[in-house]
């Protein structure tokens, strides 16, 4: 037993030094690099792994080819001795030439793995469907645009042809095969594949048992992240919440406006600073003189619920979103409680207009902070921008883009709702390497005159897709949980029918 207290002393001085540092740090912004040394370390050791696993693969191919070659030049003398036997018969050339067996034949094409392009037909919202109004009605009608080869072709065949044929259907054929084998849209909803593996089993790959190498790294990784970095985090995490609850409760029975807000932006900044190191986060900023003011829209691609901790470690912001129940729940209550937080129900489009509302009387007090929007609606997997909702950019004011982009090699930011849980995200966040990202300040934008809010949230969505380095995409990220339109299906449909009438 004493051997044991000796030791259980020994280690958790330490821990408990090192966790006292952490916080001290995180509550003034400081930092010593420590995380940015952690973060070169873990591209060495990555780049140590890849270098591994492409011997590993190299061997294993050499010895699988020498193994051919083996089976083949066994094969060829089996086939010379059947040769040798052929032409020691006397066999009658009356009937025709013997002819020997050929040592080399192989049966194919040659061509290899055959490759499906890409060329469909898929209907696109935005970009094949173009929003006409009805200036007497005031109602919304779309329109089919052709806008590829495939629909030019389409319509010369439509041109030429009076009869049905067979073959005018294939073009749907082949794209609607083509969207069952990969599409645009459901691969955003899904964890980002890497390129090269990063020591973690989650990951798209595994290769911990390739080498003894990389599985002794592999082994000693996990000790670490188990062992060490996730109690380390998940002590920090609480500490970072519980002042966040109980200070912002304490903040909100202040009665003086202005001092309220003023030590909302100090509590805020500390609390969310000491969260983000419980995630051994590394965010990179740039354009620093781009940071949202007071009184309008900050708006930023959607990957992840600690998008927010990362953008408010350097301005404090009011947020707008849906109302959750369990953890998230408790942490909107307590932000409530000191700052102007709108919260509502997606389900209640009466709620929705309020919400408006709210927003108009938020930007028009210049008191307030700016506002947090993402307006896609739903995480991305931070490969692409998916289509802005035009809400918040209906209500007018100045627009603040953002672009965050993580890092995937030291841990997928990325939450899938629809598979994980937060509790379950947390867990995996707690026991990744770490999270790195980089964070653009861009400058404001304003809503141009005769500029419709669709074309502004498009305007500003394609401003921080190409600062990020994110695809551009018109679709919806709300297909991540309900199908496609119906009208999408019937402009298809119509326009399939024009083709069958003929002229």
């Amino acid at each position: 037993m004493a051997i044991l207290e000796i030791a259980s002393g020994i280690l958790f001085a330490p821990f408990f030094f090192v966790l006292i540092i952490i916080i001290l740090l995180a509550s003034f912004g400081k930092s010593f690099g420590i995380r940015r040394l952690y973060v070169q370390m873990l591209v060495k050791l990555f780049e140590y792994g890849r270098a591994n696993i492409e011997s590993a693969i190299k061997r294993k191919d050499s010895s699988s080819d020498c193994a051919s070659d083996t089976e083949d030049e066994a094969d060829h003398e089996k086939e010379k001795s059947v040769d040798q036997v052929v032409d020691n018969l006397e066999i009658p050339k009356k009937n025709g030439i013997i002819r020997k067996i050929s040592s080399n034949g192989n049966i194919g094409n040659g061509n290899g793995n055959s490759v499906i392009s890409k060329e469909s037909l898929i209907l696109v919202p935005d970009k094949t469907i173009s929003t006409a109004v009805n200036q007497s009605n005031g109602k919304e009608s779309p329109i089919l645009l052709n806008n590829n080869d495939d629909e030019q072709k389409i319509s010369d065949k439509d041109n030429k042809l009076n009869d049905f044929k067979l073959d005018d259907c294939l073009e749907y054929v082949k794209s609607g095969m083509e969207a069952i084998i990969e599409d645009d849209v459901t691969s955003r909803f899904q964890a980002e594949e890497l390129k090269n593996w990063n020591l973690l089993t989650r990951t798209n790959r595994g290769y911990e048992f390739i080498s003894w190498r990389l599985t002794v790294l592999w082994v000693i990784g996990f000790l670490i992240r188990y062992l060490f970095l996730m109690p380390l985090r998940v002590i920090i995490c609480f500490i970072g919440v519980g002042w966040l609850v109980v200070a912002m409760t304490i903040v909100g029975f202040v009665p003086f406006e202005d001092l309220r807000l003023w030590m909302n932006n100090k509590v805020s900044l500390v609390a969310y600073r000491i969260i983000i190191r419980s995630l051994s986060a590394l965010i990179i900023v740039h354009n620093e003189e781009y940071q949202p003011k007071n009184c309008g829209f900050c708006v930023a691609n959607h990957t992840s619920p600690i998008d927010v901790a990362i953008l408010s470690t350097d301005c404090t912001y009011s947020l707008i979103g849906q109302r959750h129940g369990g953890f998230l729940g408790i942490l909107q209550r307590a932000l409530g409680r000191a700052s102007p937080h709108i919260w509502f129900e997606r389900a209640e489009a009466k709620d929705r207009s309020a919400v408006a509302t709210r927003l108009r009387q938020h930007v028009s007090d210049p008191k307030n902070p700016p506002i947090l929007i993402f307006p896609e609606g739903t995480c991305i997997n931070n490969t692409s921008v998916m289509q802005f909702k035009k809400g918040s950019f209906e209500v007018g004011g100045v627009i603040y883009p953002v672009a965050i982009k993580y890092d995937a090699r030291f841990g997928d930011a990325f939450w899938n709702s629809s598979k994980d849980s937060m509790i379950q995200y947390l867990y995996m966040m707690m026991t990744s390497w770490a999270i790195v990202c980089d964070v653009w300040y861009l400058p404001p934008m304003y809503r141009e005159e005769d500029e419709s809010a669709i074309d502004f949230a498009n305007r500003v969505k394609s401003v921080i897709a190409k600062q990020g380095g994110l695809i551009d995409l018109v679709w919806d990220g709300q297909l991540k949980r309900m199908k496609a339109k119906k009208e999408w299906k019937e402009i298809q449909q119509e326009k399939f029918a024009e083709r069958l009438k003929g002229d």
